[in-house]
């Protein structure tokens, strides 16, 4: 089964900072390439940290003694910031560490969780050194559910079902709509199903599997534990079956 990895989606020239660049310098880059955040690189362009929109609402200079003078107001809220009359704070003082990263080999899904793990909107890519390759945004995966329901189709009937799993052809039906696929008909042991239905979750484009498929024989641990399967466990889909 295709498995898009990170790599063919990701944007390749990456704006990034060195930790000495200044608060308005970095402002200026979002604003010119209208980004949401940046990459914190050293010398060999290993990501070290990432500055965001909101690092620098939160972190501007002036901005602790500000709310250090609200009443309720937490002190030491903002790193490396001044009071106004000392340095500005740099991307090294502003940055979020360790920066959130995905490997250029990670599958879309598997970036998917890393950004809703760490509810963050984008990703800096790195190799396996941690060097800065690209950057992948929520709207980059997006891009991988837009594949044709036909398409989906035929790679589930013919790469994994025919090819993988060496189903004779027309044993399982298949029906895709808007990305949601149905699957019918009957294998031998539960343990097919389980195999077949993870490998179509796992497929670029599948939203979601509705799971029809019925086995003749629970070959599971707990199927095995209460011995052959009788007749009011067998041919149930996968849903219904027993604890």
């Amino acid at each position: 089964m295709r498995h898009s990895k990170i790599a063919s989606l990701m944007v390749r020239n990456v704006v990034a900072v060195p930790p000495e660049s200044s608060f308005k310098q970095i402002a200026e880059l979002l604003d010119e390439h209208r980004i949401s955040g940046v990459p914190v690189v050293d010398a060999e362009r290993r990501v070290i940290g990432v500055v965001s929109e909101t690092d620098l609402v939160l972190r501007r200079p002036g901005l602790a003694t500000e709310w250090e003078a609200a009443p309720g107001a937490r002190t030491g809220l903002v790193a490396g910031s001044s009071d106004g009359d000392g340095p500005s704070p740099t991307a090294a003082d502003l940055m979020s560490s360790p920066a959130v990263t995905v490997d250029a080999e990670e599958t879309v899904a598997g970036a998917a969780r890393t950004m809703a793990g760490h509810r963050v909107e984008r990703l800096p890519v790195v190799d396996r050194e941690r060097r800065l390759v690209g950057m992948v945004t929520r709207r980059d995966l997006l891009q991988v559910f837009l594949r044709p329901d036909a398409e989906i189709r035929k790679e589930i009937v013919e790469e994994l079902f025919e090819s993988t799993l060496w189903l004779p052809p027309g044993k399982l039906t298949v029906r895709v709509v808007e990305g949601v696929v149905t699957l019918e008909g009957e294998l031998e042991r539960l343990s097919d199903v389980l195999v077949a239905v993870q490998l179509v979750r796992q497929a670029d484009g599948v939203v979601a599997v509705v799971d029809r498929l019925r086995y003749a024989f629970d070959d599971t641990p707990a199927g095995r534990a209460t011995g052959p399967a009788g007749a009011a466990r067998r041919r149930k889909t996968v849903g219904e079956r027993s604890p």
